[in-house]
């Protein structure tokens, strides 16, 4: 996979913070060496969040993120500020920038607090460094946007805060051996691009083909025949979510079996938290309100799985009245107190950083959160066996 075709949610999410007319967008441009921000004198040129997907040595692949300016006090101020605060739940590095004439303001001073509550690397950095004569602040970053000082050391310590040698999480790596075969069950998804995969599945195969395994791909219709042909060579079958009970009923128990969706339930989420909302499951009750919420934007098609399968399986689990909202993309909720549970999906278009403050904004509300791998074999009887594989996280 080159650095052009690396997905949005494997990217480290860089963003710049500060007030209007720091020189934020200014700065990203010298940061990127390209013009990836609109630059103006004019106050509140940026009006909403700016993503530009790119490679930023040494960071390697980035999704770098410009924001509205924080003292922005138009009558679309509090929407755009509010849509800056939406950006800190995915940000894996945040940049501070600060107008050196100016200094640390109230609103500079109030973004540091919520990086700090929130656990997200910070550098806070000083621009228009060639306006001032007097850099006296200790261990503090100057740069100019204009002469490029600094610049080259701003991003050596924006990859250093990165942590970008720090070894990725596996999806699936650490529970198989290098060498075996492992079978994905592969149905045609009308979802998915014409001549593509989704991205769960390839991101599975390449990091089993990366490990040194054997991916063998099959539809649910060949699923048997191969199973017939491999038998006991298959070390591990893992399906996708909507044909996990055929699976079950075509691979032995003596193979061990489970989801994409859950595998990216521990990847991206919190496996442990995310089986404990499936205990909720089993409590809710007539006019209870769920929310089902899916990382990415897709056109809803019939059978959908988010608007169409899960509420189906919900109801056919609990026998009950329920009531659903859905979301899609950046849409979360910051109030959960209407739901009784949340029904999320393996957030492969999310970054780990957004998945978990969404499972933490949930944790601190009370609110369950279970996952949509996790639901679809519960309500087809396989979630114990679906498990098995993982029983060393939880």
């Amino acid at each position: 996979m080159g650095l052009n075709d690396t997905p949005l949610g494997e990217r480290v999410h860089i963003a710049f913070f500060g007030c209007a007319n720091a020189g934020k967008s200014s700065l990203l441009n010298a940061v990127t060496g390209v013009d990836t921000a609109v630059v103006s004198s004019l106050k509140g040129t940026t009006t909403d969040p700016v993503y530009k997907t790119m490679e930023l040595l040494p960071a390697g692949p980035v999704v770098i993120i410009d924001t509205p300016g924080l003292d922005d006090e138009s009558i679309l101020g509090a929407q755009r500020t509010a849509k800056a605060a939406e950006v800190m739940r995915k940000t894996d590095v945040a940049v501070v920038v600060v107008d050196a004439e100016k200094g640390l303001r109230k609103e500079d001073e109030e973004i540091i607090e919520k990086l700090k509550k929130a656990g997200i690397n910070y550098v806070t950095v000083y621009n228009k460094a060639d306006l001032i004569s007097s850099k006296h602040k200790e261990n503090a970053v100057y740069v100019s946007a204009k002469t490029n000082e600094g610049i080259d050391e701003l991003k050596l310590l924006i990859a250093e805060k990165a942590d970008i040698s720090k070894k990725s999480k596996p999806i699936v790596s650490d529970i198989v051996k290098s060498g075996s075969y492992v079978l994905l069950v592969i149905p045609i998804d009308k979802a998915a691009p014409k001549g593509r995969l989704i991205l769960p599945q390839q991101q599975v195969i390449r990091e089993l083909l990366d490990f040194g395994c054997i991916p063998v791909e099959v539809r649910e219709s060949g699923l048997e025949k191969v199973i017939g042909d491999m038998g006991e060579r298959i070390s591990l079958v893992i399906t996708d979510s909507q044909v996990f009970r055929y699976a079950a009923e075509k691979v032995p128990e003596s193979i061990p079996l489970t989801s994409f969706s859950i595998l990216f339930s521990r990847y991206k989420g919190d496996l442990k938290a995310q089986l404990k909302g499936i205990d909720a499951v089993k409590t809710l009750k007539s006019g209870d309100r769920v929310l089902i919420s899916e990382g990415c934007a897709h056109h809803r098609q019939c059978g959908d799985i988010g608007t169409v399968k899960i509420p189906a399986a919900l109801k056919a689990l609990t026998g009950k009245n329920l009531s659903f909202s859905f979301t899609s993309a950046g849409e979360f909720p910051e109030n959960l107190s209407e739901y009784r549970i949340v029904i999320h999906c393996g957030a492969c278009m999310l970054n780990e950083k957004e998945m978990k403050a969404r499972l933490s904004s949930a944790r601190s509300q009370n609110i369950p959160v279970t996952n949509y791998g996790m639901l679809l074999a519960l309500a087809s009887g396989v979630l114990e066996r679906g498990l098995k594989p993982l029983k060393g996280d939880f």
